[in-house]
């Protein structure tokens, strides 16, 4: 009998401080990180911004099949979304410097509209704790995380992608007051 109660309690125990956390745990802001455009040309990470609306950043390798079939999918809707939501989408390359001369090449092929940089050090992948590709990141206004996946999903992921972004839109945290 004991055992009854005592397992529901500890329950809500875990939950209560599981939601209490929650609420007191800053939101994750984007990595302050050196990245290479394809041009060659370093931008901190800090750049990143889209006019007050949601940005999406997509970290991918040219050796991951399901990141270039989630990033295929995103550029087959990215300029509906762009109308929709005005969201910018950034693909960040995680290939070493042996493999990013490779990058150009596939998104000049692919014909991606959206702005890819290249991480060869993996430093924003460590910021962002990345630890498998892909693994994409919903943005508000102020940079913050909304929401994230590191799986891709054939079956409505890049709907599931649009959807936070939706969401993002109506998230942002008031700039603090100055005093």
């Amino acid at each position: 009998m004991k055992k009854l109660f005592t397992i529901p309690l500890a329950a809500l125990f875990f939950l209560f401080t599981a939601f209490t956390l929650k609420q007191d745990t800053p939101a994750q802001k984007l990595a302050s990180v050196d990245v290479k455009g394809l041009d060659g040309k370093i931008i901190n990470t800090s750049a990143f911004s889209n006019g007050g609306k949601p940005i999406v950043v997509s970290f991918w390798a040219t050796w991951c099949a399901p990141c270039k079939k989630e990033l295929n999918e995103i550029a087959e809707v990215y300029e509906e979304w762009q109308k929709e939501t005005g969201v910018k989408v950034i693909a960040v390359s995680i290939d070493d410097s042996r493999n990013s001369p490779k990058v150009k090449p596939y998104v000049e092929q692919q014909e991606w509209t959206y702005e890819i940089y290249l991480d060869e050090n993996q430093d924003f992948k460590r910021a962002m704790n990345v630890n498998n590709v892909p693994h994409t990141f919903v943005l508000n206004a102020n940079n913050e995380v909304t929401w994230q996946t590191n799986v891709y999903n054939p079956n409505g992921g890049v709907e599931a992608i649009l959807a936070a972004v939706k969401a993002a839109m109506t998230t942002t945290t008031p700039a603090p007051e100055n005093k």
